[in-house]
Order: structure tokens, then sequence, then C-alpha cells
């Protein structure tokens, strides 16, 4: 009767609630159900066979599978290392403008890029980095350095891929930081500056400890997605010059599935995925928990 009477008080709350909840439902919860497919082989005709892990032991044995996965962990590795900090660097900085304007308009600047598809961001890249009339080689002829065709190059593709990603992201996931900046008590800084702290010491020793709570929290959570390392940024960007070095898991898994309707093996690759991404949310938070004191419960 409480559950009900609580309905009826919050009705609207609960109705503003119902559609993200109905999208991860199905699209994430029902989903589980049919990984069971990873162990089975699929028929269009009748019902499916139980193979138990064949999929697995063809997954492991495949070269391909391996190379696709090294370059997962190479892409992913490269985001989270050069690409996590950026968001906490510009919410400090951002907190650091005084003039009102000004900041509002650095905010709307760096938070715009999120809103662009990455068939829209794709095309400005490969126009940018274009080896006839892209800007960053005009400049380089210009400079007398050489120029170089990023889109196509084995050596350069992969930091295409972290560039344009924290150009897209990093005003957008700022805002959670510069959240928890504006949670700290205004005292602390009174207190630092009575004391003769520099807003440089105010920033290391005051906004930076307030908010580990925070970095440590979304560090988890993107651990959680370590083994995504960008379908739709690859998917766009990719080409058949650069395939071997930027092919990651789930585009091969949409390549095997969708494309080439091996639908039990492309979902034995995803299953993989999945599990090793709850591994590590897991290792993360228990490791987190025991170091620091704090996880993500």
């Amino acid at each position: 009767m409480k559950v009900l009477k609580r309905l009826r008080q919050d009705w609207v709350l609960y109705a503003m609630l119902a559609p993200p909840l109905a999208y991860f439902v199905v699209f994430h919860v029902i989903p589980i159900l049919g990984m069971r497919l990873a162990f089975q082989d699929y028929r269009i005709i009748g019902d499916n066979v139980w193979v138990g892990t064949k999929h697995f032991e063809v997954l492991f044995s495949s070269p391909a599978f391996l190379n696709v996965l090294r370059n997962t962990v190479i892409i992913s590795a490269m985001k989270m290392i050069l690409g996590f900090p950026v968001p906490i660097l510009l919410a400090i900085l951002i907190n650091e403008v005084t003039q009102r304007h000004f900041r509002k308009y650095v905010q709307s600047v760096v938070y715009l890029p999120h809103f662009l598809s990455w068939v829209v961001i794709a095309g400005i890249w490969i126009k940018l980095l274009s080896p006839s009339e892209g800007a960053v080689n005009l400049i380089a002829d210009f400079l007398g350095l050489p120029t170089v065709d990023y889109m196509t190059s084995k050596d350069h593709i992969r930091w295409v891929f972290v560039v344009s990603e924290i150009w897209r992201s990093a005003g957008w996931d700022s805002i959670i930081y510069l959240a928890a900046i504006m949670s700290i008590s205004p005292a602390l800084y009174e207190a630092a500056k009575i004391d003769g702290a520099t807003r440089l010491q105010s920033m290391i020793h005051i906004t930076l400890p307030q908010i580990v709570g925070t970095i440590v929290t979304v560090f988890i959570l993107n651990l959680g997605f370590f083994m995504s390392a960008g379908f739709d940024q690859v998917f766009n960007m990719m080409n058949d010059a650069v395939i071997s070095v930027a092919d990651i898991l789930d585009t091969y898994v949409y390549r095997i599935g969708i494309v080439n309707g091996q639908f039990a093996y492309s979902t034995a690759a995803s299953l993989f995925k999945g599990v090793i991404g709850i591994v590590l949310i897991l290792g993360t938070h228990f490791t987190s928990k025991r170091l620091t004191g704090r996880g993500l419960w």
C-alpha cells in the first residue's frame, strides 16, 4: 500500500523516469537473454544447436580476432591515458575564469562538439586533415614541413581517433567535474587566501582533493567501457588502408555479425567484451576501495 501511495503522490516523477527505464530494459537488459546464442549454432529454421564453447575456441584461435583485440586495447588505453585528465583540467580552468560572459562563451564553445554526430565530425576531420586542401597540411606546407595523409596513415590514424575524441567529449565530460567543484565550500578558498595561498596552490590543495571522489567514480565507470573503443567514431573514420591498426571489437562484431551473418560467432565476441568490462569495473572498484576508501558503492 505504501508503494501505491508513493506512486500516486509522485506519479509525475515516475512518468519522467519511465522512458529512460524502458530504453535500458529494451536495449540493455532484454538483449542479455540473447547471449546464450554464443553457446549455440544459429538456425534460421528449427531450433538452435547447443555447441558449448565452440565459438570461443574459434574466436581465441583466430589471428584476426587477436589483432582486433590488440587494436582495441591500444586505442582504448590511449584514450584513457591521454583523454581522461583533460575534462578535469578543463573544469578547473573554467572555474578559474572570473569574467562571467567570457566563461559562458568558453563553455558554449567546448560543449558544442558533443552535440554533433560522428558522421558530421568524421567529415570535418577528414576535410581538415586532407593532404591536398586540409588546413593542417596547408599550414605544414607553409612552414616547409612534409604533408601527411593522416586518414590513410597507419602511424597517425590512432592519434586522429584520440585527438578527435578529446575534441568532442572533453567539454561535455567536464560538466560533472565542474558541478563537483561548485559544491566546494567557498570558506576553504577564503581561508587559503588569508593564509597567502596562490590560485595554483588552491587548485592543487583544495580543488583537486575535494573532487577526488568524483574522479574515482567516473574513472571506474569509464573502465567499464574500456573494451568499447568507439564504434561510431572508428566506423566513420576507418578505411581499408588502416583497417589492420584501426579495426576494433565493435566494428569486428558488426562486420562478422550483421554483414557476414555469423550471429553466434559475433555474439561470442560481444559476450567476451561484456565480461571483460564487468571484471574491470569490479576489479577497479575493490582496488580503489582498499587503497582510497572510495568506490562505486
